[in-house]
């Protein structure tokens, strides 16, 4: 079955059929979904849904773009939530330069904060890093991210940045960007990258690949994900799928779920 590694389905993309669409991935070979966090409300949000299903799992943590939000009181609310049994990493947290705000110390900071608190609950992380490949790495370096574990989430850098990643024993979530004609850097890097470090992903509602670019995004689109990491690495479509699950229950500490 595929397994899900990062996935938005608190978005309020998904309010008008969201339950429909999550009972249907068990038929659609969907096994399991790691619902990502990208705010407090997000994380509390993923929390409550992993609470309603049982092929649903939690990371909580507060995007980049998201971090004028947090102080004190908001570490010590996700500190809380990691508390929670069905809760298998923080994140997803890191840098995000795309945008000019929020400012680039303030992301620094949160950012160093919540690889604090994934050491400290003993979680693996979701690393979001766009535009921002050199700090991303100075702060992980720094903070002996190595030593804590995770994946860098949407990946989109070049084999070599991928190469200092791998030094650190980091995993790669690969996504509907894989798919995109001019996604060469993208594609040089997955086949680089060893399959027992890759990860399946959507970020939906976002990034959903050919053939439905600019539509929203679920994990029922992932078999076009698998079969480009297939195509590319020369090796079969199946194999990608048992890897990859196997990849992320290893990562997340996740066993098999009873449905």
């Amino acid at each position: 079955m595929i397994f899900e590694s990062h996935a938005h389905y608190d978005d309020e993309e998904f309010d008008g059929d969201r339950e429909e669409l999550l009972a249907s991935f068990g038929e659609r070979g969907i096994g399991t979904v790691i619902n990502i966090g990208a705010s407090l409300a997000g994380s509390e949000a993923t929390v409550r849904l992993a609470e309603r299903y049982s092929f649903i799992y939690g990371a909580v943590g507060v995007h980049p773009s998201e971090v004028e939000e947090l102080s004190e009181e908001g570490m010590e609310r996700l500190r809380a939530l990691c508390g929670h049994e069905k809760i298998v990493a923080v994140g997803e947290t890191g840098l995000d330069y795309h945008y000019p705000e929020p400012a680039v110390s303030l992301q620094k900071e949160w950012f160093a904060r919540q690889l604090l608190l994934a050491r400290e609950v003993k979680l693996p992380v979701i690393i979001h890093s766009r535009e921002a490949a050199k700090d991303t790495l100075d702060i992980m370096q720094a903070h002996r991210a190595g030593e804590i574990g995770g994946v860098v989430h949407c990946f989109s850098y070049t084999k070599e940045t991928a190469r200092d990643y791998l030094n650190m024993d980091f995993y790669f979530g690969i996504g509907g960007v894989i798919t995109f004609k001019n996604a060469k850097k993208l594609k040089e890097a997955v086949q680089y990258i060893p399959m027992d470090k890759i990860l399946l992903e959507t970020d939906s509602p976002y990034l959903s690949p050919e053939p439905h670019r600019g539509e929203r995004n679920s994990s029922l689109n992932l078999p076009y994900v698998a079969g480009a990491i297939a195509e590319l690495k020369g090796i079969s479509y199946e194999e990608v799928v048992e890897t990859t699950e196997r990849n992320a229950r290893r990562l997340f500490n996740v066993t098999a779920e009873k449905r």
